[in-house]
């Protein structure tokens, strides 16, 4: 099974005259980033709550948004009286100073100004903090079915991809024969012209030309890329685990690693026709990777 990074999640829960609304969003990342706006008056359940989106989300770059709204009811407002008289009497003097002729109204003027009027703090009992809780709970479990969705949309494509690479592996094999006697065409053409030449120590040259024929071999490369092809499939079935998306990244990398030795050995159209075919395939896979958990 396999988890995306991107994810959405949301719940809703009652608490008396009002809703828990929670909000859960993710995007891929190297590592957890969570962002957690809380109401006022929950701060202080922070790190609590952390700690229960840190085991529910594990990776990803995540913005998770608590709310207490209102049903249709208006919500309670502290009112600092002492600072709204303080305000008036000074304002009162300037207006009479300044502008006496002019109509104001000063009432709405002060009703204006910052930390006079607050909306009330929400009451954190544990009726409310079970709710929320809860709520954040089955928000998690929301999100975790996109991502398991998203997930196993990915994995239907990584499967096709590997299977697509081992075909392309096998349509190597027609070209090699051909591959290798054009090249042992040209070293034998090289080695007449030599053998013309002074000084020619010919069983020199043979041995340089079979290294050089061997170097040229790609059955090491074909056999660990199939290889490096079956451990992804293996990855895939693991059940021990979600978290898999870096070791299935590590592990396209070094299927690359042997598409592009094959590509550098090949001296053949047709071959490196299959290789860029491959590198396509691989290419497909490693974008997707980077957004597996």
């Amino acid at each position: 099974m396999l988890l995306s990074m991107t994810g959405y999640g949301r719940s809703t829960q009652k608490i008396g005259e009002q809703t828990v609304v929670v909000e859960i969003k993710s995007l891929n990342s190297k590592y957890l980033d969570l962002k957690l706006r809380l109401p006022q008056g929950f701060n202080e359940k922070e790190m609590k709550l952390r700690k229960i989106l840190t085991v529910g989300i594990k990776r990803g770059k995540a913005d998770i948004n608590v709310d207490i709204q209102e049903d249709g009811v208006a919500k309670a407002m502290t009112f600092n009286k002492e600072l709204f008289r303080a305000y008036y009497r000074e304002l009162s003097e300037l207006h009479q100073e300044l502008a006496p002729d002019q109509a104001g109204d000063l009432m709405q003027a002060i009703m204006r100004i910052p930390s006079v009027t607050a909306p009330g703090e929400n009451i954190v009992d544990d009726s409310a903090w079970t709710t929320i809780k809860a709520s954040v709970q089955e928000a998690l479990e929301k999100f975790n079915q996109f991502r398991k969705s998203e997930g196993d949309v990915t994995e239907a494509d990584f499967r096709l991809r590997v299977k697509n690479i081992g075909e392309l592996l096998t349509e190597l094999v027609p070209h090699e024969t051909p591959r290798l006697e054009r090249l042992r065409g040209r070293f034998t053409q090289h080695l007449t012209e030599l053998r013309q030449k002074k000084d020619f120590d010919e069983n020199r040259l043979e041995q340089e030309i079979l290294f050089y024929i061997e170097k040229l071999d790609l059955t090491e490369e074909k056999v660990r890329l199939e290889q490096h092809c079956e451990y992804f499939i293996q990855q895939l079935n693991d059940t021990k685990t979600d978290i898999k998306g870096k070791k299935l990244n590590f592990i396209a990398q070094e299927m690359g690693r042997e598409i592009n030795t094959i590509g550098s050995k090949a001296n053949s159209a047709d071959i490196q026709r299959i290789v860029v075919q491959m590198k396509d395939e691989l290419e497909k896979i490693k974008e997707q990777t980077s957004n597996i958990l």
